[in-house]
């Protein structure tokens, strides 16, 4: 049990400082402050660390601690004078200390602002990466406690301690006195200490990962002596897939007479397993969960995999389970996939893992699964083995309390097995990290999204995440910023899987269609057209063409440098009795595959329409083609690469799966059927063609190099044009990202110039104390005009005018042409309600305006009318930027008025922004033409709305507590443009979790 901490004089013990952390070779351990009841624990720990360790520690033989030392290490301020520890099953494996000091090294206490730091780990768990952990969470403490510097000193012979210190990434000076190295750390996060961090949480995740999907050996817990329980049926599937490793059946309900069970040892316990257990599979009713776990972790198993339903889908006594089912396996350096998971499979030939509820093993192949659903998964699951796509690996994360898709990501982004990650998410535990991660990886690989519960807003019974408030279609926009190919069916996730996991990208949206019938290449042209493609006139080889004519044209199409991918569109003959002829399917597709086999690295699809044997000709046609080498990538990546949480659950499986047990303690659910909804779409192997990137990944994007080896690609085949089509545009606008990506963005210069970063932050500071609210303030139209004025966006004023005198000496100030607006909430930019007076030229007319206003809507009390000089003519645009606490800041753009009100017509991008993607916000709106000289208009200068785009993304990014900004309209004229309305909001800044030491979420 974890100490009960006890409150400091000086200070309340911070439990925040609490962190479970993924180690190097992929455990878990917890890191939490010292306490006065540590004393035991800490004198237990020293006693098991090496003599050699501790001369390191303390520069001379040190055998055991006195009281006196047991004393000082256990009691802390926790603000001069901090201790954290790493600790496993509660018990110490490494602590770190700091004492704050003055410029001369003695103790001291605030504003000095340098602290001494000295590190011990237990020599069992050197090289599992603790004290780089440890560093990263007391330096976030010690800049908490206003600490700007650590000084170390340390032996030469100790090079373990030098390599962590040196290898952090801080700005640091080293130099040699009195026969030891003095360090000088300084902790203000720099991009290279930012890099290895994620570069080490990277690493370690994607190891955790690794770690269950390939275990040496497995356990099932609560697999029952008769068949049918879920323990059994897991048992069952993991000894039919042909698991290499070693299995093992343990149930406490066990005969003690029993020694096998379905030809594995079976056991009442994990203690009676004289070897290592590496994962273990809990399927017994959820009370007793707990006593499993607790097994598990006291003999050393490394991961868990838990079917038991109960938990956090039951409502708020089962999400108090859950966090303590998470608590308890972490403290024993466990990760857990669940609970209410359907299960994991790994199709690698050294591993053959199917620790699942799925009845059959996919075929070995290269696309990732990860799903929140069983339900679902097992859609997927079948979907993809009918269309002759296989996996590489699948997990079905259940309520997803611990491994999550960001895990998935992480380790997808270096396994050299998967071309293709897919993932179905109901929900993002941390959008921010998703995005980070899902970016690096899509440079690398495609990465295919399906995203549940889109409209509830609220999450899935089972998810304990925090809920983003962002809309949909913002979070569709801010996906496909970071690359994500994101769909909105799983029919379309597998259509555009296929396809990226077989064929090679295109170079561009030039599409060449060919086939035997006139309508259907037309309706594959029209749907070319909808997607945004570029088709050529289909090529009606006419109904008389034969497997040998497809075959050539398709070879023609293939060498023509004028089209970027082939679809091959095909029905059945007909015969000369009018019958048609469908068995000639395999000829075809013979056909088909010489034509790929000689031609260029274009993508191939097929649309066909009831041809017998086609669809299953295209998929055994590996076994006869000849495979091309697949390339391989340099690992070109920095050693500490930068690296992000999802969501979660496994709800319900469509079988019978309850609580009640049998006699032997197992869960007894019915495992699932192998069913599907969808069967009508398949691929084919063919020899295909390397799959390239548009163009190189950036170098930190670079995964490690998969070995070389002959991969055959497959020609994916459809049901309906539509479908080929569809998957075929994601793959363009994918392949279009890459070679974007691969050619960063940049944020010009000149705005370093015009941007006074202190003077906005002097003006935020004083405004939030004016008015010390955690709700925020918002700031009037005067000072926040003086706040973007900061940032150079200038924001025209407006006078009041309570009065018709006061409105006419406004006008006065301000030179004529006026306007005349109310700025009522209920009236505020709705010209087409009369509250708006444009091109007011003179006193009469400014007079007679207020007069018409005032008898049509109200007194000028209700009306708050201001007077605003008037704006070149131009188009009305809305510039937004806001602040979610989980995804971060988002810049939006969109026409004024009816377009972005109406229509949704508005594009979104993450902050901070580049000149990219200022560029493609304000082309990616559907009324983008309007602002390029539609209909022979003037265009507009678009080059000034870029610049103020990324001068509102500096602002926001650099001061994080304006959390909205709204400038409405922007008026964008042929040049120039003028912000006639301005609305800021300002307020403490919400938390961060992407920017502080790694650590797991905790929900």
């Amino acid at each position: 049990m974890e100490p009960k901490p006890e409150q400091s004089p000086h200070h309340a013990y911070p439990d925040h400082w609490e962190a479970d952390v993924v180690l190097r070779d992929g455990g878990t351990a917890r890191i939490r402050p010292i306490t006065t009841d540590d004393a035991e624990r800490l004198v237990s720990f020293y006693e098991q660390v090496s003599d050699e360790s501790k001369y390191y520690r303390f520069f001379a033989p040190y055998p055991r601690l006195s009281d006196r030392d047991v004393h000082r290490f256990t009691h802390h301020d926790y603000v001069d004078r901090v201790g954290l520890a790493v600790t496993i099953g509660g018990e110490f494996i490494g602590t770190v200390r700091y004492d704050r000091i003055d410029d001369r090294g003695r103790p001291a206490s605030a504003p000095a602002d340098e602290a001494e730091v000295a590190f011990l780990v237990q020599d069992a768990h050197q090289g599992r990466g603790v004290a780089s952990a440890l560093l990263e969470h007391i330096a976030a403490v010690a800049r908490e406690r206003g600490i700007r510097r650590f000084a170390a000193e340390v032996l030469p012979a100790n090079n373990k301690m030098i390599k962590v210190f040196r290898d952090a990434g801080y700005t640091q000076r080293r130099s040699f006195e009195d026969g030891s190295v003095h360090l000088t750390l300084d902790l203000e996060p720099t991009e290279e200490s930012l890099a290895v961090q994620r570069g080490r949480e990277q690493r370690a995740e994607a190891r955790s990962v690794q770690r269950l999907l390939a275990p040496g050996s497995v356990a099932v817990i609560g697999a029952g002596r008769t068949p049918g329980g879920v323990g059994r049926t897991v048992l069952r599937n993991l000894l039919a897939a042909g698991y290499t490793g070693r299995a093992y059946a343990v149930n406490r309900a066990f005969d003690e007479g029993l020694a096998t069970l379905d030809g594995v040892p079976a056991h009442r316990s994990l203690g009676e397993i004289d070897e290592q257990v590496d994962l273990a599979v809990i399927a017994v009713p959820a009370h007793q969960v707990p006593e499993a776990v607790a097994d598990c972790g006291e003999h050393g198993v490394q991961g868990l995999v838990v079917v038991s339903a109960g938990y956090a889908e039951r409502g708020a006594d089962g999400r108090e389970l859950q966090r303590e089912l998470v608590r308890q396996a972490r403290s024993y350096g466990m990760r857990i996939i669940g609970p209410n998971a359907f299960g994991i499979i790994n199709t690698a030939e050294n591993v053959r893992l199917n620790a699942s509820l799925a009845p059959e093993s996919p075929a070995r192949g290269r696309i990732g699964l990860f799903t929140q659903s069983g339900a679902i998964g097992i859609a997927l699951l079948s979907g993809l083995h009918r269309r002759g796509a296989g996996l590489s690996s699948f997990i079905s994360a259940g309520n997803r309390a611990d491994v999550s898709g960001n895990d998935f990501l992480q380790y997808s982004f270096e396994d050299p097995d998967t071309d293709v990650a897919l993932l179905y998410l109901e929900s993002l535990g941390n959008p921010r990290k998703f995005t980070r991660l899902a970016r690096r990886t899509a440079a690398v690989k495609p990465v295919v999204v399906v995203k549940g519960a889109r409209h509830s807003g609220t999450n899935p019974p089972g998810h304990a995440v925090p809920v983003s408030r962002i809309p949909d279609a913002t979070v569709s926009a801010l996906m496909r910023q970071a690359g994500v190919i994101r769909v909105d069916t799983v029919t379309e996730m597998v259509d555009a899987g296929i396809l990226l996991a077989g064929q090679p990208l295109p170079s561009g949206p030039r599409v060449a269609i060919l086939g035997n019938s006139e309508s259907l290449g037309l309706l594959t042209y029209d749907a070319c057209l909808a997607e945004g493609l570029r088709p050529r006139p289909p090529s009606d080889l006419t109904t008389a063409a034969s497997p040998q004519d497809f075959r050539d044209a398709l070879a023609e199409a293939l060498a023509d440098a004028t089209c970027d991918a082939v679809i091959v569109t095909a029905i059945p003959w007909v015969g000369e009795d009018g019958e048609a002829e469908t068995g000639d399917g395999q000829v075809l597709a013979a056909a088909l595959h010489t034509a790929v086999a000689g031609g260029s690295a274009k993508p191939v699809a097929v649309v066909h329409v009831e041809i017998g044997g086609l669809a299953e000709a295209l998929a055994a046609a590996s076994s006869t083609a000849a495979p091309r080498q697949r390339p391989t990538t340099a690992r070109t990546a920095p050693p500490e690469a930068p690296t992000d949480r999802t969501a979660s659950t496994d709800r319900e499986v469509p079988t019978d799966r309850t609580t009640a047990t049998d006699r032997e303690g197992a869960t007894d659910r019915q495992a699932p059927t192998d069913r599907t909804t969808d069967t009508d779409c398949t691929t084919a192997s063919a020899p295909a063609a390397p799959h390239p990137s548009a163009a190189p990944a950036a170098p930190e994007a670079t995964p490690p190099a998969p070995e070389d080896r002959p991969r055959p690609g497959r020609i994916p085949a459809y049901p309906a044009a539509e479908r080929a089509v569809r998957a075929l545009a994601e793959a363009v606008k994918y392949a279009q990202w890459r070679r974007q990506a691969a050619v960063p963005g940049k944020v010009p210069e000149l705005l370093d110039e015009t941007i006074d970063e202190a003077g906005a932050a002097a003006l935020i500071e004083a405004h939030l104390a004016a008015a010390p609210d955690p709700r925020g303030r918002q700031l009037g139209h005067d000072e926040a005009r003086e706040l973007l004025g900061r940032y150079g966006i200038d924001v025209r004023p407006t006078l009041p005018a309570p009065d018709p005198d006061a409105a006419v000496a406004a006008a006065a100030r301000l030179g004529y042409p006026v306007a005349l607006k109310t700025t009522a909430p209920h009236l505020r930019h709705r010209a087409d309600l009369g509250g708006v007076r444009l091109d007011l030229t003179d006193e009469d007319a400014l007079r007679r305006a207020y007069g018409d206003l005032t008898d049509l809507l109200g007194k000028p009390a209700e009306l708050l009318p201001v007077v605003q000089a008037m704006a070149p003519r131009g188009v009305d645009t809305v510039v937004r930027a806001s602040i979610d606490a989980a995804a971060g800041a988002v810049l939006s753009f969109g026409l004024a008025g009816a377009p972005s009100e109406l229509l949704g017509d508005t594009a979104h991008r993450l902050v901070p922004g580049t000149d990219r993607d200022a560029a493609e916000l304000i082309r990616s709106i559907r009324a983008a033409p309007v602002l390029f000289g539609w209909r022979g208009a003037a265009p507009v200068d678009t080059a000034a709305l870029e610049e103020l785009l990324l001068r509102l993304s500096r602002l926001v990014d650099d001061h994080p507590e304006v959390v909205s900004v709204a400038l409405e309209p922007v008026v964008v004229a042929p040049q120039g443009l003028t912000a006639l309305g301005a609305a800021v909001r300002l307020a403490p800044p919400p938390a961060r979790n992407d920017l502080g030491p790694r650590r797991l979420p905790s929900y």
